[in-house]
């Protein structure tokens, strides 16, 4: 009886462990360039770009010397 070859076994593991990781990275780079609606709350003031054009974000005044 043939003996099983691990060490084939064990490099397929990782090609395909190197593979779905490098796609893991293209999609997410993808993500970043293109980033698209889906996923996101309607409705959601941080998400919600109708609401971001109708109230601009508020910017907190810093304090004075004098006060």
């Amino acid at each position: 009886m043939a003996t099983p070859n691990y060490g084939y076994e064990k490099r397929q593991k990782e090609l395909a462990k190197k593979k779905k990781k490098e796609d893991k990275l293209r999609e997410k780079a993808n993500r970043k360039l293109n980033p698209s609606s889906d996923g996101l709350a309607p409705g959601d003031p941080e998400t919600d770009v109708a609401s971001l054009e109708h109230d601009p974000p508020t910017v907190p005044e810093l304090p004075t010397k004098n006060g």
